[in-house]
């Protein structure tokens, strides 16, 4: 049995001599705040995540094994993204862009990229040719084994992958960011849109880099974003309530 005097000995142990947890460094709590944002901008732009789908905070904490507090750290990182709302009452949903957002979009869209072709028509490499050529291979798989997340990531990357040829790191993160916003647009408006019709604009883009035709490439991307846009119903019309409900009457 313990004596009163050696009990009090245990007790009186100094702080620096009894074992605790290691406290969580910031460092591992940047990193899990990281891959939750990762992970949720990845299932948007593979199309695994919807607009208006509501993000559980717990549930997300539960999945990745991490508090709330750093849940809530990537959700609103993703905010500021433009790619999550938080609503006091409802939580924290994917975001759903309006027409107006996704047109603003696609504009930056049109200025951004027809300035870094042109740009990239001047300094481009033969081994930089050669690697879009194999990430045009990668997209032609994809597109006939109907991979659709896969086709959807690789047709965004090839527009990051072109930022990235010019050794401008913040252009490229700010065209990651607007393909994000991008594949919500989609989602919410797209019809019926040809991943393997933008393979081909792809392929046309990157030849006419291949010949340094500045000109050329620079048409060929605004053409192509033009098309993307197209097949997006940015302008859906009221239909008539007797075509909508009877639309074979004549």
């Amino acid at each position: 049995m313990t004596s009163p005097a050696r009990a009090r000995n245990i007790v009186a142990l100094p702080a620096s001599r009894r074992k605790a947890a290691p406290p969580r460094s910031a460092a591992t709590d940047s990193g899990s705040t990281e891959r939750i944002a990762e992970s949720i901008t990845t299932a948007i732009i593979e199309r695994r995540l919807m607009p208006g789908t509501k993000l559980a905070e717990q549930k997300i904490a539960d999945l990745f094994k991490v508090s709330r507090t750093i849940v809530r750290q990537a959700l609103n990182r993703l905010s500021r993204d433009k790619l999550v709302t938080l609503e006091p009452a409802r939580g924290a949903r994917v975001a759903e862009p309006g027409v107006e957002e996704a047109r603003q979009v696609f504009e930056v869209r049109q200025m951004l990229e027809a300035a870094l072709v042109r740009r990239l028509a001047a300094t481009i490499t033969p081994a930089q040719v050669a690697e879009l050529r194999a990430h045009l291979a990668d997209e032609q798989a994809s597109v006939r084994r109907v991979d659709v997340s896969g086709r959807t990531r690789l047709l965004a990357d090839f527009h990051v992958v072109l930022a990235r040829m010019l050794g401008n790191d913040t252009l490229a993160d700010l065209l990651t960011d607007l393909l994000s916003r991008c594949s919500l647009i989609a989602l919410m408006y797209q019809s019926a849109h040809s991943a393997e019709h933008s393979f081909e604009e792809h392929v046309a883009i990157v030849d006419a880099l291949e010949r340094r035709d500045a000109r050329a490439a620079q048409r060929l991307m605004e053409g192509h974003l033009l098309n993307v846009e197209r097949n997006l119903r940015l302008d859906p019309r009221v239909p008539d309530l007797g075509a909508a409900l009877l639309p074979d009457r004549r």
